[in-house]
């Protein structure tokens, strides 16, 4: 090995390489941040060093642990109800959903199974007896569905929603009512008669055919059983329900059916209705006062004359309602045909769900494809088995997206050279990461945290993605580690180099999660936990088990065993060729010259009998004019960098005898460091010194203009159209309904808290206030309000009247009611009671009080006596009016020929805690439609309350729609907390606020261009969306922060340091950034298109504004911009390097140049060694190129010996 020349001898930058490299010192103020990152660059380094060292072991223990994590997937609940994934938790909605379910439990009272009919020709009248003829064809079809489970056969009879059956004394009258009670169906055909073949249930008596709805007038059979029975209470209750001959009184579609009854008025005259004119106003069920099913109800598209009257329709609508389960339930436990079945609930629920979907089928099925309309059918229970199947996982998406990942990685990271290959390390890798996401699943499983769709659909290939950014990472600094590194120390130098940066993107990457766990909608809330816990299983992986892993590669890379396939021998040795500085002839450097560069004819034969490559390299020196710009003098080089043969052409043009192909020299960091770097931040001359910069910067700038005005056109919401796959006939369903049928049933409850007796006035103001919003569909004017006060306060006043009449005539009494109407006795009753128990009874009101006084109040303290009355006798008063009361009134039977005492007491009902009034929605078609409801709303119960009455708005626009309240709010305060915790977290780590600020500024820009690009592309603000903005921040860190530190700890200028930053990470980061976009391509493939416009766009345009953010954006920032070096290097003077005079001629001066006072020539030379077998497994020579090769590695040891091999395969000797 040659002597290291006299220090004399060389110039001013040469320090011998059994020394430190070159000398350094702290840039002033910044010695404190250095020393702490090379505090914990120690820390890393020993663990680095620690983990080689029992490599096996910690192997074995972290797949064990990983895999006891993952087990716990056992465990894991997919939730799939809509409420617990969509209220926000701990909200007024929430709370109130609360009070709701504690009040009447768990379930509506009823489920909607509908309908709708539409033409196929856009636009045309649906207003015709063909169309409703082809409508009741669907919907005959529908109702007379059966499913046989538990050897039962279960029919829309026997599961129908029955609204107020009323309770008979008479045994044979009430059997038959119970068989013959209409189910509550809300359709058109209820204005013909027609509408009665919908109805199923049928009762016998002697003498007649079968009864049914078809042929039954209420009026006629009532007449025919009066001498047989008491009914007049029967009576007097079809009365008030105005019933009147039902359907058999109601124009047939087509008269020439000959079922159509006589008492149709269109049955003599043959003639068909008009359909636009019967179906104005809406149509009845059986009972015209409580029965009423408004047009917005049953129409869609409607237009109308200037006079206002119907003239055409472009839908129609048909609403069958079901009992819910626990309502089922009820009405068979104990009953003869299911006692042999062990009923429950669950049992109940099994059947309608059964039910519904037999229902969705048919009705779909119902038309032929011919036929001019269409009929789109939906139940509950559809959109149930939506929400499941949008929440399985499709193991054939996440076993192809690894897959493709498992190629990517080890495609990417083989090479052909095999001590350099490294694709048994990505395969591994990446395997690791999917283990750690299983792990981190696994362990939110075990902590009770639901998964939900956004959890099987979209985390497993968005944590893939981001964990193996970090396993590109270190497998590039591994290889490309500082020459003379000892073997024992590699992967403690890896994790010195990149432990920082890996460390730094994991923890924001948890904090932006963590942050956008800030959103409080439960589904979001939890994926974003689970995500955040998903990163740290994989930075722990990265950190723990992967270097491991790495450390195993090293041995069977000095094994000089094959990639991939280990257990074969590589079938050439490497070889490592030891270059040192050498000294010129006469230790002098001309001036004038920046850089001496050698150039080296290389000279290789092959032993035939050790099938080695022998290359000699003899030293030749010639020197190369200085480039002109500062930069590429000291970056564009060809000289300094361990990744370089210094295999340049000679004067002549003789090129270096070896040399690859140059498929085969192509990397990403050849790109960065020949092309890419030059472009963006080599300038030639002064005055274009900033213009790449300049055009990069008004580049970014239009894009964040544009991005700020597409911020505008950024709308709120999320419909379920957006969520159901397109194509599909649950997605025309939901369009359909959309468009035509955008009503919504809600309700106003009031609490308990307050008196309602007293508070009478406050009830009727607020039921006033709400009804005159704007979203609230109006009742006919010809109708009563919907509401229980309203029909209490009304029935009182009938009955008053009643009495009123009956005590005029003479047939009520001050003793006695007996021969007065059922009404008269019952305001009787109500009349004397005082509501004290010492003395209950007063014979002295009957006269002196009335039940509704002048003001249309109810005297309070009837008011509870008068609701149990109420309740027991007018059930379809009450069904109507959708009290709910809680606690419901007790039962009491009325018999005005029991004049005991006892008959007389009423019971009090209990104070209520619950009650609502009903309305309807309309026109809520846009998300600031619904604010505008609600926000009325919740005005107008803060009204009440101001009153003294507690009451909230319920329903499902108050569920899913008040989020939007205050969503930008909660999105606005989440980014700025979360780029707040991304500054204090890097600079921190980074000890440097500037670049710390920097990175947050991209940060920032990268958040409102993709918010700017959502607006563009119609991609709706809403939860979803909210948590990608913000956690685009964290993912957005794995761009920045590993470009800014390698700008950090680089020497130079800062174009040079930007340069070198670029070579150490482009390479890295783009692979990075591909291994992300291949994670989420199999999101591209789902079935639903909410996945692939919400999170695969969204994602992926996040990824490449994060790439292109980190690798142009940044670098130009940081290069104008960016902080000071943390290390200077500094040359000692010495004083025996003189400047002789200059030679004559106009020759070359040898010297340093007066011109360049802080400039040092550098001086690369070379000389022949001896070849050896590697001591390092890993070290290579870069072969010869054609272009000038630039070293951003130029580090101070790169100035020290570099190893340098030389690897080929022999060619075959004969």
């Amino acid at each position: 090995m040659a002597r290291p020349p006299p220090l004399g001898e060389l110039p001013p930058g040469y320090t011998p390489p059994a020394r430190p490299a070159t000398p350094q010192i702290l840039a002033g103020s910044l010695k404190a941040p250095l020393w702490l990152r090379a505090y914990f660059q120690g820390l890393l380094f020993s663990l680095g060093c620690g983990i080689q060292r029992h490599c096996g072991k910690v192997l074995f223990l972290g797949l064990l642990a990983f895999g006891a994590l993952a087990l716990g997937l056992r465990v894991a609940i997919i939730e799939t109800d809509l409420e617990q994934l969509w209220v926000e938790a701990g909200s007024r909605v929430s709370q109130e959903l609360e009070y709701t379910k504690e009040k009447l439990g768990e379930e509506a009272a009823y489920t909607s199974q509908m309908l709708i009919q539409t033409p196929r020709q856009e636009g045309e009248n649906i207003l015709t007896p063909e169309a409703l003829d082809l409508h009741l064809q669907a919907a005959l079809t529908a109702s007379k569905v059966q499913v046989s489970l538990y050897g039962k056969s279960w029919d829309l009879n026997k599961i129908c929603y029955k609204s107020g059956v009323p309770l008979i004394e008479n045994g044979m009258i009430e059997r038959m009512i119970e068989k013959l009670f209409p189910c509550v169906i809300l359709t058109p055909l209820d204005c013909f008669w027609e509408g009665a073949k919908l109805q199923g249930g049928s009762a016998y008596l002697p003498g007649r055919p079968d009864i049914q709805w078809t042929n039954l007038d209420p009026e006629q059979l009532l007449e025919e059983l009066g001498p047989f029975a008491s009914l007049e209470g029967f009576r007097e209750l079809l009365d008030k329900a105005q019933v009147g001959q039902a359907y058999v009184g109601r124009p047939c579609l087509h008269p020439d059916d000959l079922h159509c009854p006589p008492s149709a008025p269109n049955h003599h005259s043959r003639q068909a209705p008009d359909v636009a004119q019967e179906l104005s106003g809406g149509c009845h069920g059986f009972s015209h006062k409580f029965m009423h099913w408004q047009e917005e109800l049953l129409l869609g598209g409607m237009a109308r004359d200037p006079q206002g009257q119907l003239l055409r329709a472009e839908a129609l609508q048909s609403t069958f309602l079901l009992m819910s389960p626990r309502q089922l339930y009820e009405h068979f436990r104990g009953d003869y045909q299911t006692h042999d079945i062990g009923w429950s609930e669950e049992q109940a629920g099994t059947v309608l769900q059964a039910w519904q979907r037999r229902f969705v089928q048919l009705a779909q099925e119902s038309l032929p494809e011919n036929a001019s309309q269409q009929i789109h059918a939906f139940s509950s229970t559809t959109l149930d088995d939506i929400l499941h199947a949008f929440s399985e996982v499709s193991a054939a998406r996440v076993v192809g997206g690894y897959l493709l990942m498992l190629a990517y990685a080890c495609v990417t990271m083989l090479r052909w050279d095999c001590a350099q290959s490294q694709g048994a390390v990505g395969l591994a890798g990446v395997l690791l990461v999917a283990l750690a996401v299983a792990s981190g699943l696994g362990l939110c499983a075990l902590l009770g945290i639901a998964f939900n769709a956004a959890t099987t659909q979209v985390l497993p290939f968005l944590a893939l993605g981001i964990g193996v950014d970090d396993i590109f990472l270190l497998a590039h600094a591994f290889t490309e580690a500082p020459s003379g590194t000892p073997l024992q120390e590699r992967t403690g130098e890896c994790l010195q180099r990149t432990g920082t940066s890996v460390t730094l993107t994991s923890i924001n990457n948890m904090v932006a999660f963590f942050m956008a766990a800030l959103v409080p909608i439960p589904a979001l809330r939890a994926f974003s936990l689970q995500a955040a816990i998903v990163v740290g299983c994989n930075f722990a992986a990265v950190m723990l088990v992967f270097p491991a892993v790495l450390s195993l590669d090293l041995h069977r890379r000095h094994c000089q065993r094959l990639d991939v396939l280990c257990c074969f021998s590589s079938p050439c040795s490497a070889r490592v060729i030891q270059i040192l500085p050498q000294e010129l002839g006469n230790g002098t450097v001309p001036v004038g010259i920046a850089h001496l560069t050698a150039t080296v004819q290389a000279f290789a034969h092959c032993e035939a009998s050790s099938q080695h490559v022998v290359t000699i390299l003899p030293p030749q020196a010639h020197l190369v004019p200085p480039p002109s710009d500062a930069l590429g003098s000291e970056l564009f080089s060809p000289g300094g960098s361990t990744r370089d043969l210094l295999g340049q052409e000679e004067g002549t043009g003789q090129k270096a005898a070896c040399k690859s192909l140059p498929c085969a020299r192509w990397n990403l960091a050849h790109f960065a460091r020949s092309q890419f770097a030059p472009l963006l931040l080599q300038s030639h001359t002064k005055l274009s010194r900033l213009f790449p910069q300049a055009v990069v910067l008004v580049l970014f700038g239009a894009l964040l203009g544009l991005s700020l005005y597409g911020a505008t056109l950024v709308q709120d919401g999320l419909a379920l159209t957006d969520v159901v796959p397109r194509g599909t006939k649950e997605h025309a369903f939901l369009s359909a309904q959309l468009r035509y049928f955008s009503l919504y049933e809600v309700a106003l409850v009031t609490q308990g808290g307050f008196d309602y007796a007293h508070s009478q006035r406050a009830l009727f103001d607020l039921h006033q206030r709400f009804s005159s919003l704007k979203a609230v569909l109006p009742p006919p004017a010809t109708q009563a309000p919907r509401t229980w006060l309203h029909y209490y306060r009304n029935w009182l006043q009938g009955i008053q009247a009643a009495f009123d009449q009956d005590w005029a005539s003479g047939r009520i009494t001050r003793h006695s009611y007996r021969n007065g109407s059922e009404d008269g006795a019952l305001a009787y009753k109500l009349l004397v009671q005082t509501g004290d128990a010492q003395e209950p009874l007063d014979f002295s009101q009957l006269t002196t009080r009335k039940l509704v006084d002048k003001e249309g109040l109810i005297p309070p303290e009837l008011f509870y006596m008068g609701l149990t009355v109420w309740v027991s006798s007018d059930p379809l008063g009450l069904a109507a009016s959708q009290a709910n009361f809680y606690p419901p009134p007790p039962e009491w039977l009325h018999d005005k020929y029991d004049t005991t005492g006892e008959n007389l007491r009423i019971p009090a009902a209990q104070p209520l805690e619950f009650a609502q009034f009903p309305f309807l929605l309309h026109g809520l078609q846009k998300t600031a439609d619904f604010v505008e409801a609600i926000e009325g709303a919740r005005a107008a119960c803060a009204e009440a309350g101001r009153a003294g009455v507690r009451a909230y708005p319920s329903g499902s626009p108050f569920l899913f729609w008040e989020q939007y309240l205050g969503l930008r709010r909660c999105f606005l305060l989440a980014v700025c907390i979360l780029l707040l915790c991304t500054f204090l977290v890097c600079a921190l780590l980074l000890l440097n606020p500037w670049t710390a600020a920097l990175i947050v500024l991209v940060l920032a820009m990268m958040t409102v261009e993709l918010f700017g690009i959502m607006g563009f592309l119609g991609i709706k603000l809403s939860a979803i969306p909210v948590v990608i903005l913000v956690a685009s921040v964290g993912i957005g860190v794995e761009f920045t922060v590993h470009v800014a530190l390698g700008f950090l700890t680089a020497q130079g200028s800062r174009n040079l340091r930007a340069a070198r930053a670029l070579e150490r990470t482009f390479a890295p980061v783009t692979d990075g950034a591909i291994s992300t976009l291949l994670g989420l391509l199999m999101l591209a493939g789902s079935n639903f298109d909410f996945i692939v416009r919400y999170f695969f766009v969204v994602l992926t345009i996040l990824t490449l504004l994060g790439l292109l953010h980190g690798l142009v954006l940044l670098p130009v920032l940081l290069s104008i911009l960016g902080p000071p070096p943390e290390v200077v290097q500094m040359y000692k003077e010495s004083t025996e390097v003189l400047s002789p005079p200059a030679p004559q001629g106009g020759g070359l001066r040898w010297g340093i140049s007066s011109t360049l006072p802080q400039s040092f020539a550098r001086v690369t030379t070379s000389m022949t060694v001896a070849l050896h077998p590697p001591p390092l497994p890993g070290a290579y020579i870069h072969p010869a190129s054609e272009e000038p090769a630039w070293s951003p590695a130029a580090t101070p040891a790169a100035n020290g010996p570099s190893n340098l091999g030389s690897r080929g395969l022999c060619p075959a000797t004969g």
